[in-house]
């Protein structure tokens, strides 16, 4: 039976690998910080630890005497101060790949994110040897990126690493990309960027567990590196709304808004929020704005040849998944 750590089970991702896991047999332990969500998983078999990637005594505890780890967590949003995003995608990264360098840990998998791509220019089949921004696009992304580098690293000195990017992760438990448009449907509208128009490139959570359980397979010389991950499908981001509003049975209510405008405005309220932090993460960010508005598409032609993904759920099974899942779960959640 091998043994696997998974970090981020009280997220959608880590959540769904955990699981998937435990029901192949797999001696799973969970970390996380929502005890809530962590007594549900122990019911599907996982050994859940409550605890946080940034405590390196907690992160040590977790990491004896596992076979693989399975790196989900990350403080992922298009809002927030850096050292927040450092400790946890930098820190936490580090801490979890000393840990596993001194238990021996036979494999460490590691999620990353295409954001590391996004400049703001469209871009279309981004290969993973592509050039990234000089820039990055936000503290996500910049933190994201010292991350592979880390864990890269690692590799060099002898943790057998691989790390995947997915694109735009969506499905039951998501807390992130679908429920930000809802509850942006909710209260202003959707707000379409040049109609909505942009090719956005997503991945039912199902297919990038899939791909994680190829990571930990996969032959030694696919590792030490990173990979594109997405359902290799995409839509325009108003036929993807329309789509899930329809499964959800909800009115759409959308805001047309030119792309230069929505860029301008976002910049003044970020500006605003900066200033006052007590007002929280603005209605809308430069990087939201880009990420509607500006299309990018991954090239996932490596994962196919080196680890043998292919997308097995649809994009319309995966946003089925997600409104039968969102209607079973949000019962008085409607458009008003």
């Amino acid at each position: 039976m091998k043994r696997a750590l998974v970090t981020g089970t009280t997220g959608c991702l880590g959540r769904h690998l955990a699981i998937r896991l435990a029901s192949e047999g797999w001696d799973v332990t969970g970390m996380g910080r929502q005890q809530e969500i962590g007594a549900t998983l122990e019911t599907a078999g996982v050994r859940f630890v409550k605890g946080d990637i940034r405590d390196q005594q907690a992160v040590n505890a977790a990491c004896a005497g596992q076979d693989v780890v399975f790196h989900c967590a990350a403080l992922s949003s298009p809002w927030g101060k850096y050292r927040d995003f450092y400790s946890s995608n930098v820190q936490g990264t580090q801490n979890l790949v000393e840990s596993s360098t001194r238990s021996q840990v036979q494999r460490f998998v590691h999620v990353s994110t295409p954001s590391i791509y996004f400049n703001y220019i469209p871009r279309y089949e981004v290969h993973e040897s592509d050039p990234l921004p000089a820039k990055p696009a936000n503290h996500y992304a910049a933190t994201k990126r010292l991350a592979e580098e880390i864990v890269l690293n690692a590799h060099g000195k002898g943790l057998p690493s691989i790390i995947i990017r997915p694109r735009a992760i969506f499905g039951p438990y998501d807390q992130t990309l679908f429920p930000r448009i809802v509850a942006a449907n909710a209260k202003r509208g959707v707000p379409m960027i040049d109609g909505g128009q942009a090719l956005i490139d997503l991945t039912c959570v199902d297919n990038v567990v899939d791909a994680l359980m190829l990571c930990s397979e996969t032959s030694d010389d696919a590792l030490g590196r990173a990979y594109n991950i997405s359902n290799a499908d995409p839509r325009p981001f108003a036929e993807l709304v329309g789509a899930l509003f329809g499964m959800l049975d909800m009115p759409l209510r959308h805001r047309n808004i030119p792309y230069t405008m929505a860029y301008g405005v976002a910049g003044l309220l970020e500006g605003v929020y900066r200033f006052i932090p007590a007002l929280g993460e603005p209605p809308l960010t430069r990087y939201t704005v880009g990420s509607l508005g500006v299309p990018q598409t991954l090239s996932i032609v490596d994962a196919k040849e080196q680890l043998g993904f292919t997308p097995r759920v649809s994009i319309e099974a995966g946003l089925q998944q997600f409104a039968d899942w969102w209607r079973a779960n949000h019962v008085n959640n409607d458009a008003g």
